[in-house]
């Protein structure tokens, strides 16, 4: 009994911890803003778009000049046989200028491919947000579902002690058995069992809480109105997900950046003109006194046209052609995924509604089959294991309610993660909303050789 009630003391110290404090509780939508403004997956997403974005600059630096400068100094000695010792120097100073001035359009195909895959980062970054918004409700919900598995099941295991206890009075008083007894300590065992099970749930769910808001959770609570925030039929949420899934939109990025992959290696079978000039300034000298200088130029236009590769180009057009087709397939099969994951989310969705109704009568109508047990056993009509049933059916009853409060509203934001309407607009968050447009207007603008960046 003492270490029972050991048990017992440290599931009230637990349930407390968890319940107490309304003064620190923090509401779902106070943990979803402090995970979009903090969580690093979607830090490490916004940063991939600006990185995504600099593939825009570096490939119009395809189009302008390349100018560089070149400087050297030397000297020499000679000694020649019979001759006197001599020294002298040199010095030279040029300027190199480079221009593709026409490509076949290749430069213009890698600068519509880095467009492209800029979209394709700034979806993703949506996804990307979708998918932590959504976790942070999944860990939430979870450690409000298991902190009220840690409390039913610490009453569940006070009820079964108390069934010991009145077991082994009847068994004194001569109206029980040793087997009432012993069925009673076999579900008091149960009980403990299931309880530490309930409570590493906790702390799992505990620590996921913490991985995704990023501190620990405390005073959560269940009550949240979704509003008109649901889609109001399977086909509305359906047409509204092909429309502005950030997955699906990303898929159909893809098919630019493999057109413009396409049209790059089409431009390999094209001629090639490019602009080459120079300025050389040049000086030497010696100890004889003797000095002399020069300064030249040069300019020249350079025709490339290819004719043979060994096969290398007809390869690279074939292989950009099916990675066009397949972009396309891609495309086909997301949106295959994104209707039937809002097809499965609006029927667990539904199920889940279904089934809070049904084990609210199944917790009402075992709440009154445990009383009346009760009773029926303390006159003699009904057994110790009677009673012992009707609790476990009970506490399943309330078990089974307890988990589908909780699917039932993680279904509702699935839904919404589902038809890509799981952002802090649709949510009303209080939060900037991240965005790296002005990075990219910024790098779509520059031709300086510039280190960083203010947008």
């Amino acid at each position: 009994m003492r270490y029972l009630g050991a048990v017992r003391a440290g599931a009230l110290a637990l349930v407390i911890g968890l319940l107490s404090s309304t003064a620190n509780a923090e509401s779902l939508r106070s943990a979803l803003e402090s995970a979009y403004m903090n969580n690093p997956d979607i830090m490490s997403a916004l940063l991939s778009v600006r990185q995504s974005a600099e593939g825009i600059a570096q490939a119009k630096a395809g189009k302008l000049p390349s100018i560089g400068a070149s400087a050297s100094i030397g000297g020499s000695w000679s000694l020649p046989q019979g001759g006197d010792f001599s020294t002298g120097g040199s010095t030279s100073l040029g300027v190199d200028y480079s221009q593709t001035l026409f490509d076949s359009y290749r430069t213009e195909a890698g600068i519509e491919a880095a467009r492209a895959g800029t979209e394709i980062a700034k979806y993703a970054l949506r996804n990307a947000e979708q998918n932590v918004l959504l976790s942070v409700v999944q860990a939430y919900f979870a450690v409000i579902r298991d902190t009220q598995l840690v409390q039913l099941r610490a009453d569940n295991m006070a009820f079964f002690e108390a069934q010991v206890t009145s077991a082994e009075d009847r068994l004194r008083l001569g109206e029980g058995t040793r087997i009432d007894v012993s069925q009673a300590k076999a579900r008091q065992a149960a009980a403990v069992s299931s309880y530490r099970a309930a409570v590493a749930s906790l702390q799992t769910s505990q620590a996921s809480y913490q991985r995704w808001v990023g501190h620990k959770p405390s005073g959560l609570s269940e009550n949240f109105n979704f509003g008109k925030m649901l889609p109001t039929s399977i086909d509305s949420a359906t047409s509204y997900a092909e429309d502005n899934h950030p997955a699906l939109l990303s898929a159909r990025a893809a098919i630019r950046a493999a057109q413009a992959g396409v049209d790059s290696a089409e431009s390999a079978f094209g001629p090639t003109l490019a602009l080459v000039a120079g300025i050389d300034a040049t000086n030497s000298w010696s100890d004889s006194g003797t000095s002399t200088g020069n300064i030249g130029g040069s300019a020249r236009l350079s025709l490339s046209i290819p004719i043979y590769s060994g096969g290398a180009m007809g390869s690279g057009l074939r292989s950009a052609n099916i990675a066009q087709i397949k972009s396309e397939v891609d495309a086909l099969s997301a949106r295959d995924q994104i209707r039937e994951s809002v097809i499965s989310a609006w029927s667990s969705l539904q199920n889940a509604t279904s089934q809070i109704e049904s084990a609210t009568a199944s917790v009402e109508s075992n709440q009154l089959v445990v009383e009346g047990t009760i009773q029926e056993r303390d006159v003699g009509q009904k057994t110790t294991l009677d009673v012992l049933n009707a609790q476990a059916e009970l506490t399943s009853a309330r078990e089974g309610l307890i988990s589908a409060r909780s699917t039932r509203l993680i279904a509702g934001f699935s839904l919404l993660a589902a038809a890509g309407k799981l952002n802090p607009e649709t949510l009303g968050l209080n939060v900037a909303v991240h965005s790296a447009d002005g990075y990219i207007a910024t790098v779509e603008g520059v031709w300086q050789e510039l280190r960083a960046l203010d947008e």
